[in-house]
């Protein structure tokens, strides 16, 4: 096999550019712990005068209430330890968070990142509504993810397209739906957190678009027994479906591979996509596959030696082909 050379199809971030990029990323860490700990005291506590005594109440942020019992010794240690808690971790969530943006600057100046600023929106907003978990980011914007993993910048032809592929682990799909109705939501509201415009296709259901033509596309395994078929993303009649696909199984059977990603005005954002050799293996078995288009075969192909080649020469642990798949069997196709 022939691989690209390093002139051809990537050039090595600059030193100065990958020292910045691991103190932003040590930052970044830091600041999702700090965010995931004070998620965990989201709300309030109070008294409330209830019968002639004073009852413990806890809120949440969408206004449900809960009484943890009356006043006792047990209850005032409950708030004091919530209290002291809560204050601590909103004190170190704002610390950190000035020091992100710190951070942020100078990712811009050095010129970081170049993941689109949309995907990184989009990532974003699935992490703060705590939907990340649900969702890998497959097909071409997977190489943004190795591409950071390996400090390298690989030629713009290989990442150029203008949607990006979410694929849906329905094997979650209960916590997802406890997560969206936790915020009376819908997944379209969810991405709406990142670009207000984006709107279902009225022609492709699995489609979201915003007004600069940019798509999301749902994806989900080929249905198993137990899955929900036809899957919408939420009750709500307008929201997103899920289209199969049959590579789904394969993907989400592998190894996950997540890597902090930048875009170029130095916003980060975690991106969780497939092993890089279960990318490798989809994309030669589309350059065989007579129903992909012949230009799209050509990219797949580029795109399969590239990465073989980074793995190859920058993360050989990730040389195991995960759960033995060598290759994808003819039917299994993924849309790239």
């Amino acid at each position: 096999m022939t691989f690209p050379t390093e002139n051809h199809l990537y050039t090595p971030l600059e030193p100065k550019q990958l020292r910045q990029y691991i103190d932003s990323e040590s930052i970044f860490l830091s600041h999702r712990r700090a965010r995931q700990a004070a998620s965990e005291v989201k709300g309030s506590m109070r008294w409330r005068p209830q019968n002639g005594a004073e009852y413990l109440i806890r809120q949440t942020v969408g206004n449900a209430q809960k009484s943890l019992g009356p006043r006792s010794e047990k209850t005032e240690s409950i708030f004091a330890k919530f209290t002291a808690r809560k204050n601590e971790t909103t004190r170190r969530l704002a610390s950190i968070s000035t020091a992100l943006e710190d951070q942020q600057r100078m990712n811009k100046a050095l010129r970081v990142g170049r993941v689109p600023e949309i995907v990184v929106k989009i990532l974003s907003a699935l992490e703060r509504q705590s939907l990340a978990d649900n969702f890998l980011t497959i097909g071409t914007h997977s190489l943004y993810a190795y591409e950071t993993a390996c400090g390298v910048r690989v030629t713009a032809d290989a990442v150029a397209t203008g949607d990006i592929d979410l694929l849906f682990d329905s094997r979650k799909r209960l916590s997802f739906v406890a997560k969206i109705k936790e915020t009376d939501n819908s997944f379209i509201a969810a991405l709406r957190k990142a670009d207000p415009t984006f709107r279902v296709l009225e022609d492709q259901k699995q489609t979201a678009e915003n007004d600069d033509g940019f798509q999301i596309d749902v994806v989900r395994r080929s249905t198993v027994e137990g899955d929900p078929h036809p899957l919408r993303m939420s009750d709500d009649e307008e929201d997103l479906w899920a289209v199969q696909i049959d590579t789904g199984n394969k993907i989400l059977g592998a190894e996950r591979f997540s890597q902090m990603v930048v875009s170029p005005t130095g916003h980060m954002a975690m991106m969780h996509t497939m092993h890089p050799m279960t990318f490798v293996a989809i994309k030669r078995e589309l350059t065989r596959s007579d129903w992909r288009d012949p230009k799209k075969r050509v990219k797949d192909g580029v795109q399969a030696d590239l990465v073989e080649h980074l793995v190859q020469t920058h993360m050989p642990h990730y040389k195991r082909v995960p759960g033995g798949v060598d290759e994808v069997p003819p039917d299994e196709r993924h849309r790239g």
